[in-house]
């Protein structure tokens, strides 16, 4: 772990993107700590995502509830309710460096957010930042019951539906396990890293250093754009009902943006509130 104030380096959305493209990420020790540090753990979570398990009431719930997933609609809701305080957590490793460069790469379009609303208030949700076909999940809340198994299992379906290869959790606990992410080595995820990033300009093991960033390589990352050489964060298919992305999940094949629908999924394209 090396603090990000101990190196020459000005931290950027650039840079931090190039950071990502190493298997790098920041995090801070307290909201009030206003010091980042680069973390490389030497096992590293990743939910495969033709492995996904939804756990049955959940399924249940996503089938027939009355709530609403909007994506990208209020980044600074999601955050704030990431790094709120909740009980056994008094302390967050969001601070204000976090928000500020989290919030670039969200107007970047390298930035996302899967939101779970009810009767119009946001109950939870997820973010996280997406780099040619992979999608690194940085954190996620819950304010009603489900709400953030919800955001993933919808998080799943859009990236299962728009190509992607690679969805990274960092780290593995209790509730994430439940859906099937599972430890890799440090070099295992490297190479998942690798074959995500590939045609990525100037990503990979073969490019430069980035100064100051520990690890591998990514030069010129910065000049890619969100979907270059990668998947799309793609909407899903209009009116696709809860039971449509149970079935996008439950999918083992990658086979990336397709409009082509089998028919069980055509028949839960129905009217629904989702953005």
């Amino acid at each position: 772990m090396t603090a990000i104030d101990d190196v020459a380096i000005e931290i950027t959305p650039q840079v931090l993107l190039k950071a990502y493209a190493c298997g790098i990420f920041p995090m801070a020790e307290s909201a009030e700590d206003n010091a980042l540090y680069w973390i490389e753990p030497e096992r590293r979570g990743i939910l495969p995502l033709d492995r996904v398990h939804i756990p049955r009431r959940l399924a249940r719930t996503i089938r027939t509830g009355d709530f609403e997933v909007r994506v990208d609609h209020d980044f600074e809701a999601v955050i704030k309710g990431c790094a709120a305080r909740r009980p056994g957590r008094r302390s967050t490793w969001i601070n204000a460096r976090i928000r500020y460069l989290y919030r670039e790469l969200f107007a970047l379009g390298h930035c996302h957010t899967v939101e779970v609303w009810w009767e119009g208030a946001l109950i939870g949700g997820l973010y996280g930042v997406h780099l040619g076909r992979a999608f690194f999940g940085e954190s996620m809340f819950s304010r009603g019951r489900d709400a953030s198994k919800i955001a993933l299992v919808y998080l799943v379906a859009r990236l299962k539906y728009g190509g992607f290869e690679l969805l990274d959790t960092q780290f593995v606990t209790p509730h994430l396990a439940r859906f099937g992410v599972i430890e890799v080595s440090r070099t295992e995820f490297q190479g998942l890293l690798d074959g995500a990033l590939r045609g990525l300009a100037g990503s990979g093991t073969g490019g430069a250093a980035v100064s100051g960033v520990p690890g591998g390589a990514a030069s010129g990352v910065a000049g890619a754009s969100a979907g270059s050489a990668g998947a799309s964060f793609s909407a899903l298919p209009a009116g696709i009902t809860g039971g449509g992305v149970l079935q996008l999940v439950s999918q083992t094949s990658n086979t990336g943006c397709s409009t082509a629908l089998s028919p069980g999924l055509s028949a839960n394209i129905q009217p629904v509130k989702m953005r």
